[in-house]
């Protein structure tokens, strides 16, 4: 089957396209640049920008699925870039895939197009959007350029969209997602403390398996949220240290804290460039909200595996691909 991956040089596209080649499909992946780590038979290239319509309707010519994973994620309040990227992105590629005849679409979204911060501490499909504007930029976008993907669909697109929770584990080359450069420093022992709390993470490997599973089996129209575990921050750095030997963190400060001193710490933050104690940054745990999983596991036969097994594979990715050092 001829399959087209949108972003597929990102962490979560790297990652399908090598699923896709092993199931033996021809992938299609498109990016604005190649990627040194794909596999070299099975896999044709083209580069191509989202937000040109004539570019993906030449993309996605003859191609039967296609996996649209092109996202900007941004911790800012407001950032034009990613409102376009994120919402008019996600518009051009579906209606380039009903023009030619694409028979199904999956969007990766994010839980992050659900309200996290007013769900009440609990969220599934039903959860309220991302609609305020205090909420940062990335999440009310993602919400936006669902409701964009709903109007192609109503159009007569085939189309399904899944929601993975915080994604992290091997493999990560380049630019390593923030947890797992947080994961990565801890294994070298350079996290002494963290915060209180919690957030779901899903290992990148059972996402893509969900985002398959979703183009298989999935509802026209609806939304999976793809989980992984609820796993206590501390938990997750000390056994990330422990498998090199290493001294993980030690104290772990009230959340409360955080929060109380944010109004103050966050604008100094910016100042020296950091966005790491931010409203944005610290928003999943200050929420900690408990994501529903279950409407992807019956429908689509979805089951994540255990937490301990992807940051065993994370670290030992990272070690043998000579990204632990430095």
């Amino acid at each position: 089957m001829k399959v087209a991956v949108t972003g597929a040089a990102g962490f979560v596209g790297s990652n399908l396209v090598d699923l896709l080649v092993e199931q033996g499909h021809d992938v299609v992946a498109i990016d604005r640049i190649a990627a040194e780590h794909w596999p070299t038979h099975g896999v044709t290239f083209i580069e191509g920008n989202v937000l040109d319509p004539a570019a993906m309707e030449a993309a996605l010519e003859g191609v039967d699925i296609a996996y649209h994973m092109v996202a900007m994620i941004t911790l800012k309040q407001q950032d034009e870039t990613a409102w376009n990227l994120n919402t008019k992105g996600v518009r051009i590629v579906a209606e380039a895939a009903l023009k030619m005849g694409v028979r199904r679409l999956v969007h990766c979204s994010s839980v992050h197009s659900f309200d996290q911060y007013s769900c009440g501490g609990f969220l599934n499909e039903a959860s309220r959007r991302s609609e305020s504007p205090e909420i940062p930029v990335y999440d009310r976008s993602k919400w936006a350029g669902e409701q964009e993907l709903q109007k192609v669909i109503a159009k007569g697109l085939d189309a399904v969209i899944c929601n993975p929770t915080g994604v992290y584990g091997p493999t990560d080359f380049g630019a390593l997602s923030r947890i797992n450069g947080m994961l990565r420093d801890s294994a070298r022992g350079r996290i002494p403390a963290v915060v209180t709390g919690g957030f779901d993470l899903v290992d990148v490997r059972d996402v893509v398996i969900g985002l398959t599973l979703a183009a298989e089996k999935g509802r026209t129209g609806e939304n999976y949220l793809l989980t992984g575990h609820m796993l206590n921050m501390k938990w997750v750095f000390n056994m990330a240290a422990k498998i090199t030997g290493r001294r993980g963190p030690i104290v772990a400060f009230p959340l409360s804290w955080i929060v109380a001193i944010l109004p103050v710490a966050e604008p100094i933050a910016a100042k020296f460039g950091s966005d790491l104690v931010s409203k944005a940054a610290m928003g999943a745990l200050i929420a900690q909200p408990e994501v529903d999983g279950s409407k992807a596991s019956s429908e689509l036969g979805y089951q994540p595996r255990r937490a301990a097994e992807t940051i065993q594979d994370l670290i030992t990715f990272l070690i043998s691909s000579r990204q632990f050092a430095g």
